[in-house]
């Protein structure tokens, strides 16, 4: 097998508990489980070990970690948890996390953001109104990544800003997992141009409202599916 698929295969096993805490991983019988050079093994090792799923122990081996220990902003962490049994789990903690920190990035992006972003914003905010009506999921998600992105980098806060990509893998694992409705609600994509808007006007009470109706919106559509 391939690196990439050795690590999803191997990550997505710890990740959703086949693997637990504990579990001592051998370079052999990895090579022996899936058919991977000595090499793969080491380089897929090394991966877990920076996102601390593992550690190395001398004369003992690689050892999986206790979940509080990993790095769980880790995108393909998220994914691996997304795609297995901890789906219900990881939503609710992604969530809480998204209800944090989104409603006061688009306020500091309301202070913020440059005249440039600002039209930005609102022009992605009328394409996602025009494929929403299209039912057209793909090329929604796509720019529901680029709205929230932009968002995030627009706060001038550094830390926001990395959390585009944690943000975009549960925008990704919702419509790849069918928890999204089969058209964009129509209250949704509002609050879209509202956040526009408010960012537009420099109104950091009104932007952080909509973002947060945005969150609660979300939440609430997928305990609605995952029910």
């Amino acid at each position: 097998m391939r690196h990439e698929q050795v690590l999803d295969a191997l990550g997505a096993a710890i990740a959703n508990g086949e693997l637990p805490p504990g579990t001592v991983l051998r370079s052999e019988e990895l090579q022996e489980r899936f058919g991977a050079s000595r090499t793969v093994a080491r380089e897929v090792v090394r991966v877990l070990e920076t996102m601390r799923l593992t550690s190395s122990k001398r004369r003992v081996g690689v050892i999986v970690r206790e979940a509080a220990e990993w790095n769980h902003y880790d995108p393909r962490l998220i994914r691996w948890q997304l795609d297995g049994p901890a789906r219900p789990a990881a939503l609710a903690t992604l969530n809480e996390l998204r209800s944090a920190i989104e409603p006061c990035a688009a306020r500091y992006a309301a202070l913020r953001a440059t005249p440039e972003e600002r039209g930005r914003l609102g022009a992605l905010g009328e394409r996602l109104a025009r494929t929403a009506r299209a039912r057209d999921l793909r090329t929604f998600l796509e720019f529901d990544i680029a709205f929230h992105d932009l968002l995030l980098g627009a706060s001038r806060n550094p830390m926001f800003a990395q959390l585009s990509e944690v943000v975009a893998e549960v925008l990704t694992g919702r419509t790849g997992h069918g928890l999204m409705p089969p058209e964009p609600q129509p209250d949704a994509v509002a609050l879209h141009l509202e956040v526009a808007a408010a960012v537009a006007a420099g109104d950091a009470d009104r932007a952080e409202r909509a973002m947060r109706d945005i969150v609660v919106q979300a939440r609430d559509e997928i305990a609605a599916l995952v029910e």
